[in-house]
């Protein structure tokens, strides 16, 4: 996209950064700023800082930062140039033109959503109109009616090779791009492109946007893999999404059914039950209950009734405990799934599962029995040992204090020596959430393990001084000429932070405003790390004395490397003179 600073700067305006974020976490004030738990990494202390003066926000934790475009970026999963769409559409301001660059990978990600339509398209008229029932039939036998098959987009591909592939090209694709969509693949034998997708019925992946961004692919018959997921592409990732998404999140109810495949959420949409989803071919991710958390205040876990099901459900609680959604589980008796019980005893049974089901901690509880002998003591012993380090992560003290009153009546246990051992447990955790918190702002305060600008390592020193004087650029922009004269970007020893100075020093030069600069020239992670420089360094006073010091000890350090015959009481001067 051109470069329109007078755009970015409406759009931020009309999108003040604490509105966009509020939409997807609960903010709460702290002094001047606003914190959360992290929406992009799983936490329990809060590290998330919006600094609404700057209209940035950093994580100390993660690193994660930047501004409301980046955030939109993170957030949604967008470029940069779809991030400003995003915020334009929600503040009704009017999008200017884009520039090649933008243009080229707008044009990248929309060519992709294009060929999945049409091959949607493809997968649709071959299940109902092809030679070929196999695919009908299966749908059929599993009693799908046709206005569900139209409404999930349903299809069928063929056994073949290049049915796909070749509808594709003909339509003025390129096989490198088909392969980039993974709508087709190249034989290392003859180099040929084929379709990825052979006989099998296809499920279409939509977003909350309503484009069609991977597909579900489920064989026939005994060949594996049972289940083929689009991997990633420039526009999917499979731990990010969730099927059925985008018709869940218009339910009226705050509540969120998750199942385990395809066909139990299409299942129950058909019988009027919208609110559920299915992750793609993976157990849930953090990233996929966020997303859930964005729509609902509670999720029913409704997994196969199989012990895989029950050990996935129990993965599951931990990721809603992390994001704060209370959970339930949907017990099936004589049917493996919420398709199967659907059939068998119809849909008004099944409301009244979800109507009676258990509380998540009640049957995290009741697991804590399984493989233990609790008539000894033994056994007794380390059932308690397990129930107790399950109540110490309930958060909520009053829900807590309910737990430990029903366990300690369940098993006949004095409920005060219960829970003194529980609050022994809860003090470890605190000591050591708190412990691994400041780790974690350590390492992302220090230049090591630095992937972004990994030559600080090396020079940490300089690296801090580079660091320092980019923030004194960004607090002292009307400054800026005195600055580079006094600091030209040849004196930065680490090439990360000399881009960032140089983007940063030529949008103050062409009087445009460096944040809209970041975001354009910087991917989201380095951008996160140029705010990092500045939310770390906000209490330091911006102070002309120190950044002259900062500047003569990179200009000591050049010329110390461009001076091979240095003498060893020269480099002490030197050194001695920048003290």
């Amino acid at each position: 996209m051109a470069q329109n600073d007078e755009f970015i700067y409406n759009l931020k305006n009309a999108n003040p950064i604490e509105s966009v974020i509020s939409s997807y976490v609960q903010l709460k004030r702290q002094g001047r700023n606003q914190v959360c738990c992290c929406p992009f990494h799983s936490e329990r202390t809060p590290s998330f800082t919006v600094f609404p003066d700057t209209q940035s926000f950093f994580c100390f934790g993660c690193g994660a930062g930047g501004d409301a475009i980046t955030f939109i970026m993170k957030a949604e999963n967008l470029d940069f140039t779809e991030a400003l769409k995003f915020l334009a559409e929600r503040s009704g301001i009017e999008m200017p033109e884009y520039d090649n660059r933008s243009k080229q990978n707008a044009e990248r990600r929309t060519r992709i959503y294009e060929m999945n339509r049409i091959s949607a398209n493809f997968f649709y008229k071959n299940l109902v109109q092809g030679k070929d029932k196999s695919g009908l039939k299966y749908f059929a036998d599993r009693r799908l009616a046709p206005q569900t098959i139209k409404k999930y987009g349903l299809g069928y591909s063929s056994d073949s090779w290049n049915e796909l592939t070749d509808l594709l090209l003909s339509k003025g694709y390129k096989e490198d791009e088909i392969i980039d969509a993974w709508l087709g693949g190249r034989s290392q034998k003859t180099g040929k492109i084929f379709d990825i997708f052979r006989n099998r019925v296809m499920f279409p992946i939509i977003d909350l946007r309503g484009n069609i961004i991977g597909f579900g692919g489920r064989v026939l018959y005994d060949s594996k893999p049972k289940y083929l997921n689009t991997a990633q592409t420039p526009v999917f990732d499979k731990g990010s999404n969730l099927f059925s998404l985008n018709f869940a999140k218009n339910s009226d109810t705050k509540q969120i059914i998750l199942c385990e495949g395809y066909m139990d959420v299409i299942a129950l949409n058909q019988v009027g039950i919208e609110n559920a989803v299915a992750t793609l071919g993976t157990a849930i991710t953090p990233n996929q209950a966020r997303l859930i958390s964005h729509y609902a205040d509670e999720v029913i876990i409704a997994y196969d009734n199989d012990e895989a099901g029950q050990n996935a459900a129990k993965k599951a609680i931990s990721h809603f405990s992390d994001v704060g959604l209370h959970t339930r589980i949907l017990h099936m008796e004589s049917a493996k799934d919420p398709d199967e019980y659907i059939k068998k005893f119809g849909v008004q049974r099944f409301l009244q599962l979800i109507k009676n089901s258990h509380d998540a901690n009640n049957f995290m509880l009741d697991n804590c029995e399984k493989g233990l002998e609790i008539s000894t003591e033994v056994g007794k012993a380390e059932l308690l040992k397990r129930a107790s380090k399950f109540l110490a992560g309930i958060e909520n003290k009053l829900e807590r204090e309910v737990y430990i009153s029903r366990t300690a009546k369940k098993y006949d246990f004095p409920v005060d020596v219960l829970k003194d051992y529980i609050n022994g447990i809860i003090n470890k955790n605190n000591y050591a959430e708190k412990k691994k918190a400041w780790l974690n702002i350590k390492l992302h305060t220090t230049s090591a393990n630095d992937n972004i600008n990994p030559e600080a390592s090396e020079f940490k020193t300089e690296a801090a001084a580079e660091e320092y004087i980019i923030y004194y650029l960004m607090m002292r922009p009307e400054d800026a000429e005195k600055i580079e004269a006094e600091a030209p970007a040849d004196v930065f020893i680490t090439s990360f932070n000399k881009k960032v100075y140089s983007v940063i020093l030529s949008s103050i030069k062409n009087g445009e405003n460096f944040s809209a600069s970041l975001n354009s020239e910087f991917s989201v992670d380095e951008v996160g790390k140029i705010i990092g420089i500045q939310a770390k360094n906000r209490e330091i006073s911006v102070n002309p004395e120190t950044f002259s010091e900062y500047a003569k000890l990179l200009e000591n350090h050049k010329s110390i490397n461009h001076n091979d015959d240095i003498s060893d009481e020269a480099l002490r001067n030197m050194f001695s003179a920048k003290k």
